[in-house]
């Protein structure tokens, strides 16, 4: 931990409002940060991408998918296929962030000021070192992971800190990536029913010539690790297209979604059913609580003042069915012989509360990761928001103190020393 967050950190347990160990009543914002849409990476590129107006090394989209590495301040994020829905060839990247932290009020709402910095790009490839890309058209027309397209939204470090796992909407693929190198040093082999038969660099294409598999740009759009590092959790963005996802005009009318669970030593699968709140709603980051609670960002795709939807959700999977071999689920309603996910509103971030609603807030509300825990005991908790690489908007970041109370179950994430 740096020595400025250190004395931050003792002054609030010190003389802060709130004693060492106690709780509070409720989930706190205790403070917000951003990044320039205008900053710039270490990726070495210059010049502009095919749109004509992103710089090749320009900073945004990592809001997508955020991970804490368990060493002080250290996060790590990937940023999403770059601008443009995938007809650039920005070239995949994983992006080193500490964030410096500076108290300005005594604890509670606002308390803090959260700096956010890029301090480290690595650019991510294959084995034989090609470099993945946001392209729509660098698709393998079988769908093997022989394709270079990718398109990161969802990222978790293992319990040795030295491999990213990172979840993709394209295939959707599941890979590891040495945190070292940025080569794929894993590929997770994920249920064949969530892919399509026929890739095509036109989304509407794909969802024309599919009868099964992932919706277009609707992916493996989250993804969670437990807390001893032994599974992953692949959360569907929206409902498979042999669960009845799609009506007249393609139109969205499915309120099933699927989240994967995979264990990492033997490959073995199950899989549970999510319930949306409605079929416009897409899901788009899953966290672990412990082995079996989870948090989910469950949203609209709407911003500012015209937001409706921007939820967390806590979800138990305890008591929930495994939907791995049925084949597909009816549009709407719970089939009699399926118990879906238990669900229960953590945080909604539209509440007025936290005074985040309004002109200014993101459509794309996207990353979730626990932080350090607080002298106080509270755990922080990291909410980013997905710009799309537009540069008069920056990268949003909501931090939430998590008190004891709030998630009881919780277990902090397993790290270790690995030969």
């Amino acid at each position: 931990m740096n020595v400025r967050l250190r004395h931050c950190l003792v002054t609030l347990a010190v003389a802060g409002s709130l004693p060492l160990g106690s709780a509070s009543a409720a989930v706190t914002l205790i403070g917000t940060g951003a990044i320039a849409g205008t900053a710039t990476d270490q990726s070495g590129f210059t010049g502009l991408l095919e749109d004509g107006v992103t710089l090749k090394n320009q900073i945004g989209g990592f809001g997508s998918a955020i991970a804490y590495t368990g060493r002080g301040q250290r996060f790590v994020a990937a940023p999403d296929r770059g601008p443009a829905d995938g007809a650039t060839t920005y070239v995949d990247r994983l992006y080193r962030i500490d964030i410096g932290v500076r108290q300005i009020a005594p604890y509670g709402a606002n308390a803090f000021q959260f700096s956010p910095a890029v301090t480290g790009t690595l650019l991510l490839s294959n084995e034989a070192g090609q470099p993945f890309t946001g392209s729509n058209a660098a698709f393998d027309p079988t769908g093997s992971s022989d394709s270079l397209r990718f398109d990161p939204e969802g990222i978790r470090v293992d319990a040795c800190g030295t491999t990213a796992y990172i979840s993709d909407e394209y295939g959707p693929y599941l890979y590891g990536f040495d945190l070292a190198t940025g080569r794929r040093n894993r590929i997770v082999k994920l249920p064949n029913k969530l892919q399509i038969d026929a890739p095509s660099s036109v989304p509407a294409n794909e969802l024309n010539q599919n009868a099964a598999g992932r919706q277009s740009n609707r992916g493996m759009e989250g993804l969670a690790i437990s807390p001893d590092g032994s599974k992953l959790y692949g959360l569907m963005q929206n409902a498979l297209l042999q669960d009845g996802a799609l009506g007249a005009g393609n139109a969205r009318v499915s309120t099933g979604a699927r989240l994967v669970e995979v264990t990492l030593a033997t490959g073995a699968l199950r899989e549970f059913y999510y319930p949306l709140e409605a079929a416009s709603n897409g899901l788009n980051e899953i966290l672990a609580i412990d082995d079996q609670r989870f948090l989910v960002i469950e949203r609209d795709g709407r911003a500012g003042a015209g937001a409706q939807f921007k939820r967390i959700y806590k979800i138990d999977l305890s008591a929930a069915s495994d939907i791995r071999n049925i084949k597909s689920l009816p549009s709407t309603g719970v089939p009699a012989e399926i118990v879906p996910v238990a669900k229960t509103l953590f945080i909604d971030l539209l509440d007025p509360a936290y005074g985040l609603a309004g002109a200014g807030f993101p459509e794309k509300i996207e990353g979730l990761a626990f932080g350090p825990t607080l002298p106080t005991g509270q755990r922080t908790l990291l909410v980013t928001a997905d710009n799309d690489f537009f540069a008069n908007q920056p990268s949003k970041m909501f931090v939430f103190g998590i008190d004891a109370a709030d998630l009881p179950e919780f277990q902090a994430q397993q790290f270790r020393s690995c030969p």
